[in-house]
């Protein structure tokens, strides 16, 4: 139970009932919350109060998470963390005495508010371009020029680079990304808990971007290179853990998120292609961030656009390509017309070694093509 929602996610765990205060609850917090497997979600604020549509109520909705809405800021006056409590519709109950009512959403509701909170956008969106030019003056050499990059010792020059977020889309993203990931081999980089998905899916990070607070000792460990976001007075949160850990690091000063910032390091350090994974960025994601990096990742992804891939577009053109059983039952195909008229002609003995030395050639050539 917390007031805030970002100190209550890093103590949760598999069928807790959470109780916070958070309006318009985020994506990254539903994310986070189901990740955890909590079973339900009592809000005091509203979870989509009409400003956007944000995300968070509909992922938790559809993850079966039960949430109840608008209770009232006097239920962190009535329970104790920890404290046992029963859900029945809208109603908070500690033992039999009830002690706060609220709204239970469900997939319908929620779809509803969606569609009246698409009327609060603009004021968003004039507040974004307000946060657009603050962003400029404030990092204009960084996104113009490329100062305050650091250098790093994983070389990224000339060479495809595959980033890798944390998100509910993830794990999917990278399974069908293993055919790319096998053919071109790009250099790997964890962003936060993107590090832990990448070896949670078999794969070793050869830079990690974020902080270490975040990210599991053994990732840590793994022998990657780490970059720390630091605040811009040079200030980095979880430098302590490394070193604690015995693993050096680099830091990056500057704002913006760390999404942000590993665009930004792969792309000065001149990766010819960024392949992002758990990466969402529509309008309704960015105003779903709320205003502190929205405007940071919009001007970035303007300054890396002419790299950056999507994951689902990099797997949606590997799956329209011939996979490799097609082109063997073609090939099995033919032989197979070749043997049945060398049985019915009289010449099967005279070509026979002549057809099973074509068969090993053609076996040989098959074999090249998926090395």
């Amino acid at each position: 139970m917390s007031r805030r929602s970002d100190a209550l996610l890093g103590r949760v765990g598999h069928k807790d009932i959470v109780v916070i205060d958070h309006i318009d609850i985020d994506r990254a917090t539903a994310d986070a919350l189901v990740k955890a497997g909590v079973t339900a979600v009592v809000n005091a604020s509203p979870s989509i109060s009409g400003r956007y549509p944000n995300l968070g109520p509909e992922i938790l909705v559809a993850s079966d998470i039960v949430l109840i809405d608008g209770v009232g800021e006097k239920v962190f006056g009535r329970l104790k963390d920890g404290a046992k409590i029963r859900l029945d519709g809208g109603t908070v109950y500690a033992g039999e005495e009830p002690i706060a009512q609220g709204i239970e959403q469900t997939q319908e509701s929620i779809a509803d508010l969606m569609i009246e909170a698409k009327t609060g956008m603009s004021a968003q969106l004039e507040a974004f371009a307000a946060n657009a030019i603050e962003y400029m003056k404030r990092e204009r050499t960084l996104l113009l020029d490329g100062v305050g990059i650091p250098d790093i010792s994983t070389d990224l020059a000339g060479r495809q680079v595959l980033l890798v977020a944390a998100s509910a889309d993830t794990k999917a993203q990278l399974k069908s990304l293993k055919k790319y990931i096998s053919d071109f081999r790009p250099v790997l980089v964890g962003v936060d808990g993107g590090a832990d998905a990448l070896r949670a899916a078999g794969y070793k990070p050869a830079l990690i971007i974020g902080n270490p607070e975040a990210i599991d000792s053994e990732t840590l460990r793994c022998g990657a290179e780490v970059v720390i976001p630091a605040h811009t007075d040079g200030h980095a949160p979880g430098l302590e853990r490394l070193q604690d850990l015995g693993v050096g690091a680099v830091t990056f000063p500057a704002s913006g998120s760390t999404e942000d910032l590993a665009l930004l390091l792969a792309d000065g350090r001149d990766a010819s292609m960024i392949v992002t994974v758990g990466m969402r960025t529509t309008l309704i994601d960015l105003l779903d961030r709320g205003q502190g990096s929205t405007a940071s990742t919009f001007l970035v992804r303007m300054r890396v656009a002419n790299k950056v891939v999507e994951a689902p577009t990099v797997a949606a053109l590997y799956r329209s390509r011939i996979s490799w059983w097609v082109v063997t039952l073609l090939i099995l195909a033919a032989a197979l017309a070749i043997v049945v008229a060398l049985m019915v002609s009289d010449v099967g003995g005279t070509y026979a070694d002549l057809l099973r030395q074509w068969w090993n050639e053609l076996v040989d050539w098959v074999k090249g093509l998926f090395r």
